[in-house]
């Protein structure tokens, strides 16, 4: 992503003030090819610009909460509760998502599963 378009990021974050926002068109810049739908932007795109900030910095500090001290100037209390409040907006994150339909289709076209698994998982029951 570019400046500007980091900028954008920015700009829509600071614009829904973490109310929820659904994304109706993707374009694939490089092959020209547009989606249409509603799509819900991950946990982690619906942070705050800062707290996403925050979370690239802890990333990148392989989880070193002495580092997010000296990058942020502010005390281990203080980097522990801003990443326990984080951590609290992203619980519901889907740890184990359930299976597209192709993805499913695809299984049972190889013979992995039954046709009756097949439908139990497209049904939401696993």
């Amino acid at each position: 992503m570019d400046n500007a378009g980091k900028q954008d990021w920015q700009a829509l974050t600071e614009l829904t003030q973490g109310r929820a926002i659904v994304v109706e068109r993707v374009r694939l810049a490089e092959r020209g090819i547009a989606i249409e739908g509603a799509f819900e932007l991950p946990k982690l795109a619906q942070l705050a610009a800062e707290d996403q900030v925050f979370v690239a910095a802890f990333v990148r500090s392989h989880g070193s909460i002495k580092e997010m001290e000296q990058v942020f100037g502010v005390s281990y209390p203080t980097v522990k509760a801003r990443l326990n409040r984080i951590a609290a907006v992203l619980e519901t994150v889907e740890t184990d998502p359930q299976p597209s339909r192709a993805e499913v289709l695809d299984r049972l076209n190889r013979g992995d599963i039954t046709a009756d698994q097949a439908v139990a998982e497209l049904e939401g029951r696993r």
